[in-house]
């Protein structure tokens, strides 16, 4: 049921001294978009009269097809609280349209509707919850990002040590007031780099939060002189960031993955979203992990998963169920990036885990050791594979992936794949800093 009717947006700005509204969209490498638009035009952008330039963006639409329609998600209406508090910015997250009314297949907020359309049919809401790290740096004289921090602070340190609390904080009480229901907040390993966790939600609102919430910490970062990156690997010898992703499925308001009768406490239904996560996560990694830099935090030594695994409590594997029960069950993937369109991961986690239900599939045998400490030959007599070492292989296990494919549609998959194999192609026929410093002279 909706939150907000048209009249109560309209409503909203004019009581409430709002001059700007920001009609925000995702294209499909994950960037934010939006068209910015006055008060004056407020009743035409709630009757998806606010058109843009499809040819624009990247990823959508070709020239001679340029004309799109923004249909705003009236529940997403806020003010965003760190703009002036005279002459008001709000923000509207919204879906791409066709001209003739019919949703555009390359919105990833549409791909992400589609598959949960999908699981609504077979009878089940899908909840997540992220966990998004960060780091903030410094900034130069000029204002550009460094990646210099004179934060000293480990895994859960707090002030003088950790430099960045009281901007984690004012984000925190940021969002707060934008109706993020922040659960915790803290230091993480590296130098520079946080974690904040906000309350899982349906998987819609949570891509629209996840979006959101980078807004937020890269804006306030920005304001406090520092700079926010998401980035997965920012820094070479220390730590990246990822975005371990909490899932569980309900219906009838009771959820699904809770057994108390098995000794993990975990249903069959669990253990075949388990298993159709295992099965299609090489394919999905292009869009969970979807940058160069991205494969540079997948390696071992950094907690960061890059074994096809799945344990209850084992934190080197891929896939680990937390602790908690009954209503709390869940399963988390601990491989995808902060970097990813939040609405394609989502969908293709679903997807995956639908699948394995459907199919009725089993895990393979749980791994409770250290999978960091065996050598090739121990994880080999395990059956345990690695995951995609470069993008290069993420896309070739992407494009082998028929149903991941087909979760992206044809539009957005093939979009997507060229652009990442652009943007391989580019890295690979770069010189790097490190060549010059090891060839040079050598050679």
């Amino acid at each position: 049921m909706s939150k907000y009717s048209k009249d109560d947006v309209i409503r909203m700005v004019r009581e409430g001294d709002v001059e700007f509204i920001r009609m925000q969209f995702t294209d499909i490498f994950g960037q934010l978009k939006n068209v910015a638009i006055t008060a004056s035009q407020i009743e035409k952008a709630v009757n998806n009269q606010i058109m843009i330039d499809g040819s624009s963006i990247e990823g959508f639409v070709r020239i001679h097809e340029s004309d799109q329609c923004l249909y705003p998600d009236l529940d997403t209406f806020t003010i965003l609280p760190w703009r002036p508090q005279q002459g008001r910015v709000a923000r509207m997250i919204c879906d791409v349209y066709n001209p003739d009314g019919t949703p555009f297949v390359g919105d990833p907020r549409g791909v992400l509707k589609r598959l949960l359309k999908k699981a609504a049919e077979m009878g089940y809401s899908f909840n997540v919850g992220p966990e998004c790290e960060f780091f903030l740096f410094q900034t130069d004289e000029k204002g550009h990002p460094t990646t210099e921090t004179s934060d000293e602070a480990g895994y859960f340190d707090l002030g003088p040590l950790d430099h960045g609390e009281s901007t984690r904080r004012e984000i925190c009480m940021t969002l707060e007031q934008m109706g993020f229901e922040i659960e915790a907040s803290h230091h993480e390993v590296a130098r520079g780099q946080h974690e904040i966790d906000f309350k899982y939600a349906d998987a819609l609102t949570a891509a629209d939060n996840i979006m959101t919430f980078k807004l937020a910490v890269k804006t306030l970062a920005q304001k406090n002189g520092l700079h926010a990156t998401f980035m997965p690997k920012p820094v070479f010898g220390i730590n990246g960031s990822g975005m371990h992703t909490n899932m569980s499925l309900f219906r009838d308001g009771k959820n699904i993955f809770a057994d108390p009768s098995d000794k993990r406490g975990l249903s069959r239904d669990a253990y075949a979203f388990i298993a159709g996560l295992l099965s299609h996560v090489c394919g999905m990694t292009a869009v969970t992990n979807p940058l160069v830099n991205s494969y540079k935090r997948l390696v071992p030594g950094y907690e960061a998963p890059c074994y096809l695994a799945w344990s209850a409590s084992n934190r080197s594997a891929l896939i680990r169920i937390p602790a908690a029960r009954g209503q709390a069950t869940r399963v988390e993937l601990r491989c995808p990036d902060p970097a990813c369109n939040p609405y394609l991961a989502l969908a293709v986690c679903l997807a995956a885990g639908l699948d394995g239900i459907e199919k009725g599939l089993t895990p393979p045998q749980e791994i409770t050791e250290n999978i960091f400490a065996m050598d090739d030959a121990m994880r080999e007599a395990k059956g345990i594979r690695n995951l995609p070492g470069t993008l290069r292989e993420a896309i070739d296990a992407l494009e082998a992936d028929e149903l991941i494919c087909a979760t992206l549609g044809e539009h957005v998959k093939t979009q997507y794949i060229e652009g990442k194999k652009k943007e391989w192609d580019a890295y690979r026929t770069h010189i790097s800093a490190w060549e010059i410093e090891q060839y040079l002279v050598t050679f």
